[in-house]
């Protein structure tokens, strides 16, 4: 059930919310176990808000006398007695190249794809989060052309008003189909354990093209502290993504640690990094220009 609170109550309610529990938006995100787009939606009041998230909500009980309705799940699709068609703008389809499994990889990394029944309207898109200062080159410059590119849609581009983030969003209910076909689940990556499909693993150029989308996103190059070595870490809570993420770098060759603390795995000796650097590399200026001043001094290839 979706709950249909008045109008600007549903906005006052999260953000009186946020303001009792005393923490940021994606920490709220957390403790209602929702994605922070979801979150956000509800915020704007672009959506209704499911009645088991509402139950969460500290302040809940005081927001009951402003309940309209109780609306069922996707009552805006079988209103009239047929589905609403949402946002059918034409897209491209892309073939499965080299192009498609580098995109992948970022939107594994630092996207979503969400499909989100409103009473106002649908929301269709997928959306990639960077950020607003040190992502901004790679963001404008790469992933906007890139996806533009694939499916022949314009992207929108803005900073967000939380935080420091960065977004770029590619509207339309069939660029979602298309996903969702593909196997990338709408929703929470997490939840979903969403990963590299079988048509990149196969491929060893689709493969380090999906892990430069990966590591460009939720990747690091770094020096280790009082030491003259350096590392290339990968942070992520989807255990099935990490698992697959090391495998298919043993499958390229490249040396890397066993998984630590059920999130992290890392690249540390210097002929691995080259390796790396080598076979996968880097579109994102903030690793690239780091592990290109590493290559010149240090690289033992």
């Amino acid at each position: 059930m979706r709950i249909w609170l008045e109008k600007g109550k549903q906005k006052e309610l999260l953000l009186r919310e946020r303001e009792l529990r005393k923490i940021g938006w994606m920490d709220l995100a957390n403790v209602l176990d929702v994605n922070f787009g979801r979150l956000k939606s509800w915020v704007y009041e672009e959506n209704l808000m499911p009645e088991e998230v509402f139950n969460k909500l500290k302040l809940s009980s005081e927001y009951k006398k402003f309940i309209v309705q109780k609306l069922i799940d996707g009552w805006g699709r079988i209103k009239g007695g047929k589905l609403s068609p949402g946002n059918l703008k034409n897209i491209k389809i892309p073939k499965r190249d080299v192009k498609l499994a580098e995109f992948w990889g970022i939107l594994l990394g630092d996207g979503n794809v969400q499909r989100t029944e409103g009473y106002k309207r649908g929301t269709y898109n997928i959306k990639i989060v960077g950020h607003a200062i040190l992502d901004r080159d790679y963001l404008t410059t790469f992933v906007k052309l890139l996806g533009e590119n694939l499916f022949h849609v314009s992207a929108r581009v803005y900073d967000s008003k939380f935080n420091q983030g960065m977004n770029v969003v590619f509207d339309g209910r069939r660029i979602v189909d298309f996903f969702e076909k593909e196997e990338f689940k709408s929703g929470d990556k997490i939840r979903n354990q969403v990963t590299i499909p079988s048509w990149i693993k196969e491929n060893p150029k689709f493969l380090a093209a999906c892990l430069r989308g990966l590591y460009d996103t939720d990747g690091c190059f770094y020096k280790l502290t009082n030491q003259n070595s350096y590392q290339i870490g990968f942070t992520n809570y989807n255990l099935t993504l990490l698992r697959d993420v090391r495998a298919s770098l043993l499958s390229l060759g490249i040396g890397v640690s066993k998984i630590s603390r059920d999130r992290d795995i890392t690249i540390t000796k210097k002929s691995e990094i080259a390796k790396f650097y080598k076979v996968v590399g880097f579109h994102n200026s903030k690793h690239l220009n780091k592990i290109k001043v590493w290559n010149a001094k240090f690289s033992p290839v």
